[in-house]
């Protein structure tokens, strides 16, 4: 079969011919339909210094997918053959002292598929049964396939109570985007967005944003005091890894509020922990899902319909297209991207 892979050290991607993978006793053969690209599989495209520091090629990429269960080891028992999943990405221990205290999302020896071990962007993957998450089938593949960031969203969102509360998030890239709609469908009254990108700025609003500013033309902070009555946000939800976001958090969170933390960092970031302090900030530091709470929220919310993100899903390209969407991605100009495995 062909697949997407990094096969050597350095940028770009490859389709190479790789064998059909075969299954362990607690393993799954998916049939995949869709994938869909991430931030992480552009670092690994771009083959930079987080990329080259923990990948070793060759490796099939790719940690967010769908599709059908095509086979099944002989101690699986809770999915069966012909049903539709999506994947989990973190293959964790079961025996850490995380993992036994139901913290699986920061266990300690996890491996990621598409980092670690071989990865979905290809037409049959293997992976643990465990990892393999049902999904109703009337689910549009395209949206199927973002599960897995979108648990990043609804984790983050979930960590404070959004019910009622202006929210502040910023960073609008996918799950920026997602975060949108989650805490719209969890209740927030009023979301105020930041994104420098006037494409990204758009889709914010479509996915229900009351306002979209771009923190290098506007002044976030003054808006927000007068939007708020001076008293600030209740939410403040991070996204965007840039320094700048910490400084506009720390002015505007109001006391007694809430912060979420999602995006990573690759530059010193200056931190007033004294003012924090003095307002009473709680602060959640967020990695991946609640392995598997947040799937069950994620997908209550999708069932019940309050919960939309078909906004930000801004292409469905054929999967041999991949050197065009790592282009598109690269440049902004897009949402969330994924990759048709069928016809």
């Amino acid at each position: 079969m062909k697949a997407i892979c990094k096969t050597q050290p350095g940028a770009g991607l490859a389709v190479r011919e790789v064998p059909e993978p075969s299954i362990g006793r607690r393993d799954v053969l998916i049939r995949v339909t869709r994938s869909s690209i991430c931030g992480t599989d552009l670092h690994i495209y771009q083959w930079d210094a987080w990329a080259s520091s923990r990948l070793k090629p060759p490796l099939i990429v790719g940690h967010e997918f769908c599709g059908y269960v095509e086979a099944v080891g002989d101690e699986v028992e809770h999915v069966q053959v012909g049903d539709f999943v999506a994947a989990e990405s973190h293959i964790v221990c079961g025996y850490c002292k995380p993992c036994r205290q139901g913290q699986a999302h920061v266990c300690l020896n996890t491996r990621i598929l598409g980092v670690d071990v071989d990865g979905g962007f290809a037409p049959y993957v293997v992976i643990p049964a465990a990892n393999a998450c049902k999904t109703d089938p009337n689910l549009p593949p395209e949206v199927a396939t973002v599960q897995e960031p979108l648990g990043n969203a609804v984790h983050t969102v979930a960590a404070a109570d959004v019910r009622g509360a202006t929210v502040l998030i910023t960073g609008c890239g996918a799950i920026g985007l997602f975060s949108i709609g989650v805490a719209k469908a969890l209740g927030a009254a009023q979301i105020i967005a930041t994104e420098v990108r006037p494409y990204r700025a758009e889709l914010a609003l479509r996915m229900g944003a009351d306002a979209v500013l771009n923190p290098t033309t506007d002044d976030v902070a003054s808006y927000i005091l007068r939007a708020t009555g001076r008293l600030g946000v209740d939410v403040a939800l991070e996204m965007s890894g840039h320094p700048s976001s910490i400084e506009l958090i720390t002015r505007t969170i109001r006391p007694g509020g809430e912060v979420s933390l999602l995006g990573l960092f690759s530059q010193q970031v200056s931190l007033d922990l004294n003012a924090l302090i003095f307002k009473g900030v709680e602060i959640h530091a967020i990695i991946g899902r609640r392995l598997f709470q947040t799937w069950e929220i994620m997908q209550s919310l999708l069932h019940s319909g309050r919960l939309d993100v078909r906004p930000a899903i801004t292409h469905v390209l054929p999967w041999c297209e991949y050197e065009h969407a790592f282009e598109l991605m690269a440049s902004g100009q897009a949402g969330k991207i994924v990759l048709n495995w069928e016809g």
